[in-house]
């Protein structure tokens, strides 16, 4: 039975592997029982795992650097760590993180959760038949994995908290069961507390990303105060599921049911039935009302029982690529880059024949400046000063290194106004990784849990596992019968939007500003004409979307399938993590009442 009586503040402390730390002070000030480090994605597992020189431990060195300034106090305090900061190797981490303790006089008890990494289990896979839970692809049999791990949840860490542990380290668990893991310890909540569990899913979803949802990256980005001083979230969060996401006094950013409801949509495909390890969340009627300045109190998460398996997220290196940058300026320079771009295509195969070698495997050119991601909506076809973002793969290092060696040649043998920018446009080379995503049943594995080297048993277990049957889908929304065709108005004044990527996917998620707005977005923005709108983006002639009702926040979400070419780790796009779809999608023109127009004090526009 959960635990009453008693709010437990949980801080978001980064985003990722490399992010700031200006707003620390603050977030410890404001006395958390837990502060939480989201260091990986799947991007960064495929750095880790490539990136031997400045990772040769598997793990980025990147937090000790800097919380080192800040353990005496979050220590000293009773403020408790969580984070996946493990990497590929979370007892190493651990060690590293114990010397650093010592050389600051400091003790902790550190728990270290083990036993997702699956590398040694790839023949077993391959002998199972495993296919990739998107593509439908087998499992590569032709390659060495430099990762696969998989996707723990809350109940580990707690089990590490229940040991006595102050400090607990985990390698690939699941980003939201950083927050999860101490509500789980903190309340009692039992495997079959799903509506709780979804509670604690969303309170890890809501900080995991830490500054994002205090203004970071909001649709209405000018309203934010002070963002040179944004400040870390926290979340008071009660026993019933309910909880309240703020920011310390006197720090920058906003707290809104804007930023709120923009970040619980990030990167989540089905409101309706996100699955994580624990539970299947149902987000689609979750509420939010301001609760004072910069407060917001957010209630109404459900939950179902969790699925009988776990995602694995396995990279491997296959190829190399080669980007180069290069600035160019002048009358018609769209035009220039691209015909430069080909040109040096045409050079390096042309070299590359020459040594017997294949020619170039994928060729891409975007040109900054250009609006070459708005494809037949772009209005930079006239700019006069732009960067060619140019990229080639090929199955060597010969390939991308015979390409930045050439295109070095452009500012005096190319198109005029070609010049020098952006580290000198020597570009880079470096592995082309692949991730491949796919699931395993959790009988078959068991998370490995202990406490300054103390093993720490595992108990808990669901009751059941979930069942599609089990999934009530709210009802479409009404559509106006007030609407005129001819009047419009951009999404943006009606709504607020946020984009993420999710391996060949990305989402898109749009929210009403006002209810009354509701109907005419829903009525104007449907599978076909959000698939017309990114059309340009997608490797499907006919595309495939998927739309989702959040009743709760007035909102929507898009699926957007097959558009990244390949996912983030492998994609040539200058937005290889779908960051710009959201704001492209604001401009899409929404047929409204005269009443509504006129109440914004918009212009009509055809």
């Amino acid at each position: 039975m959960a635990k009453t009586g008693k709010v437990v503040r949980i801080g978001g402390g980064t985003a990722f592997f490399d992010d700031s730390f200006i707003g620390h002070p603050a977030l410890i000030a404001a006395k958390c029982d837990y502060i939480v480090y989201d260091y990986l994605a799947e991007l960064t597992m495929a750095s880790l795992s490539s990136d031997t020189k400045t990772n040769p431990e598997g793990f980025s060195p990147n937090l000790l650097r800097d919380m080192a300034p800040f353990l005496k106090d979050m220590i000293g305090s009773g403020t408790r760590i969580i984070t996946n900061w493990g990497g590929l190797n979370p007892q190493g981490a651990a060690d590293a993180l114990r010397k650093l303790l010592a050389e600051l006089g400091l003790t902790a008890k550190i728990g270290i959760v083990t036993g997702d990494d699956m590398r040694g289990r790839v023949d077993e896979f391959h002998a199972q038949g495993l296919r990739e839970m998107f593509s439908g692809e087998p499992l590569p049999d032709d390659v060495n994995f430099s990762s696969m791990n998989a996707y723990f949840g809350g109940f580990p860490i707690a089990a590490a908290l229940d040991a006595g542990a102050d400090i607990v380290l985990t390698g690939r668990a699941v980003d939201s069961a950083l927050a999860l893991g101490p509500l789980i310890h903190e309340f009692g909540w039992t495997p079959d507390d799903w509506d709780l569990l979804s509670a604690g899913t969303l309170v890890g979803h809501l900080t995991e990303c830490s500054t994002q949802v205090t203004g970071g990256t909001f649709t209405d980005w000018e309203s934010i105060p002070d963002p040179a001083n944004i400040g870390n979230p926290f979340v008071d969060c009660h026993s019933d599921g309910t909880f309240v996401v703020s920011k310390p006094e006197g720090t920058g950013g906003l707290v809104s049911t804007g930023t709120v409801a923009e970040q619980m949509i990030y990167e989540v495909s089905d409101p309706q039935a996100y699955i994580v390890p624990d539970a299947v969340c149902d987000w689609s009627e979750v509420v939010m009302a301001p609760d004072g300045p910069n407060r917001v109190r957010v209630r109404g998460a459900k939950g179902y029982a969790p699925t009988s398996t776990y995602k694995v997220c396995a990279t491997y290196s296959q190829g190399w690529r080669g980007t180069a940058f290069q600035p160019i300026v002048g009358i018609n320079a769209p035009a220039k880059a691209r015909r430069q771009a080909e040109a040096l295509f045409e050079r390096t195969n042309t070299l590359l024949r020459n040594r017997n070698a294949k020619p170039l495997n994928e060729t891409h050119v975007e040109v900054i400046g250009a609006e070459t991601s708005y494809g037949p909506r772009s209005r930079g076809e006239n700019a006069r000063e732009v960067v060619a973002m140019i990229s080639v793969t090929h199955d060597e290092p010969i390939g991308p290194q015979i390409f930045l060696k050439e295109q070095v040649s452009s500012i005096s043998s190319m198109s005029p106004g070609t010049t020098i920018g952006l580290g000198g446009n020597l570009g880079s080379t470096r592995p082309l990784m692949r991730v491949f995503l796919f699931l395993v049943n959790k009988s078959d594995f068991t998370p490995q849990v202990s406490v300054d080297g103390q093993a720490v048993a595992l108990t808990a277990a669901p009751s059941r596992w979930f069942e599609e049957s089990m999934l009530a889908r709210p009802p479409e929304p009404a559509h106006p019968t007030n609407a005129e065709p001819e009047l419009t108005v951009p999404l943006i004044s009606l709504a607020w939007a946020r984009s993420g990527d999710k391996g060949n996917l990305f989402n898109v998620g749009v929210f009403a500003r006002e209810p009354r707005f509701a109907p005419y977005i829903a009525a104007a923005l449907d599978q076909h004409t959000v698939g017309q709108w990114y059309a340009h983006l997608l490797s499907d002639a006919e595309p495939q979307i998927d739309r989702f009702v959040m009743p709760g926040t007035h909102g929507l979400n898009f699926v957007v399938k097959n558009s990244l070419q390949g996912g983030g780790a492998q994609s040539l796009r200058l937005d290889p993590v779908a960051k710009s779809m959201g704001q492209m999608l604001l401009e899409y023109p929404v047929p409204v009442s005269k009443e509504i127009a006129e109440s914004l004090g918009l212009p009509e526009t055809a």
